[in-house]
């Protein structure tokens, strides 16, 4: 099992982690909002996530880190 830990403080919710998850486990919190006024991204379903790292590549500001 694997998970993705988003690091809140330099997240900016542009969603690219989102279209690049090949499962579409990622997705922005509806809920939280961080110190930059963003909505964080998070990952919805942690037992489907393969660790593929797809979402930490993609990320522009290297706010993703993945757990295998």
């Amino acid at each position: 099992m694997a998970k993705i830990i988003v690091d809140e403080n330099y997240c900016k919710g542009c969603e690219l982690c989102a279209a690049a998850c090949p499962k579409h486990l990622i997705a922005l919190s509806p809920a939280r909002i961080n110190a930059k006024g963003y909505h964080p991204a998070e990952l919805t379903d942690e037992a489907a996530c393969t660790g593929c790292a797809s979402c930490a590549q993609m990320c522009p500001d290297a706010a993703i880190t993945v757990l295998r």
